[in-house]
C-alpha cells in the first residue's frame, strides 16, 4: 500500500519558485527606479510649470513619472478643494486642459508628456 499526501492545488516547490521569482522581479523593480530630484529641479530653474487638478488621472499619471522627485518641480493646483471649479491663476494662464506644461520659452502644452520630451524642451538632462 502507499502512502498517498494530499494536495491542495499547488505543489510546494512551484509555490518556493513563484516567491523567489517574485522576490527577484521586486528587487529588479527597485533598482530601475530613477531619482529624478536633479532633472525636477532644473525644470524648475527653467520655469518649467505643470498645471493640474487633483482629481485628474491624467495629472496624477503625470506625477508618478516623477516619483518622490515631484514635490521639487513648479505646480500649480488648479482645482478648488470641494468643487470642480478651477483657480483663477490657472484661467489667466490660459490653461484649458490637464495637465498643462508651461515651457521655458512660455508655450503651453497639454496632456501627459514623457520626461524624454521635457528634457528636449527644457534643456534638462534625465
Amino acid at each position: 500500500m502507499q502512502n498517498r499526501i494530499a494536495r491542495s492545488g499547488v505543489p510546494p516547490v512551484a509555490l518556493l519558485v513563484l516567491l523567489g521569482l517574485t522576490a527577484v522581479l521586486l528587487s529588479v523593480a527597485a533598482c530601475e527606479r530613477k531619482d529624478y530630484s536633479a532633472f525636477a529641479k532644473c525644470l524648475t530653474a527653467k520655469q518649467v510649470t505643470m498645471y493640474g487638478l487633483y482629481w485628474c488621472e491624467h495629472c496624477a499619471e503625470q506625477k508618478k513619472m516623477f516619483g518622490s522627485s515631484f514635490h521639487y518641480l513648479n505646480y500649480v493646483e488648479c482645482g478648488i478643494e470641494g468643487s470642480r471649479a478651477e483657480q483663477p491663476a490657472c484661467v489667466q494662464a490660459g490653461v484649458k486642459n490637464f495637465p498643462t506644461w508651461k515651457l521655458p520659452d512660455g508655450s503651453l502644452v497639454e496632456g501627459t508628456k514623457p520626461l524624454e520630451f521635457l528634457s528636449e524642451k527644457s534643456g534638462c538632462s534625465l
